[in-house]
């Protein structure tokens, strides 16, 4: 492949074509789907989490870094009754530790992925 080539992919002039995808998704150990779906900002933010230490995550305000793009997230606490959610969550919880075997973390870690998959699915059918 010739510089020119690779600036016109670059810049959004040409694609490459379906044998040069293949050779590409080869040299960079990945599948084609994973290729035509590589996103630079999804990377680079995988990087970073990849990088960043458990005790620098624990010093993370999420709130406060969140709120700042969803502002519920600072005012909900005066308006929701938090007891009630509190009970509610902590049985789902429980009930992922007692019948998976999952330890505290991996029981949150599921339920944040199924309501993230909740969440998908319900703006889908509002889309």
């Amino acid at each position: 492949m010739s510089r020119q080539t690779i600036s016109k992919w670059e810049t959004d002039e040409t694609l490459p074509d379906i044998r040069q995808s293949k050779r590409l998704a080869v040299l960079y150990g990945l599948s084609l789907d994973e290729l035509i779906e590589f996103d630079i900002d999804v990377k680079e933010i995988q990087e970073v989490i990849d990088r960043t230490s458990g005790e620098t995550t624990d010093k993370i305000n999420r709130t406060k870094v969140w709120g700042k793009k969803y502002p519920v997230l600072v005012r909900y606490r005066k308006e929701v009754e938090t007891e009630y959610y509190n009970t509610e969550l902590s049985r789902l919880l429980d009930n992922l530790r007692k019948k998976y075997g999952y330890d505290e973390l991996d029981a949150f870690l599921v339920l944040k992925d199924i309501l993230a998959a909740l969440w998908k699915n319900r703006k889908k059918k509002q889309d």
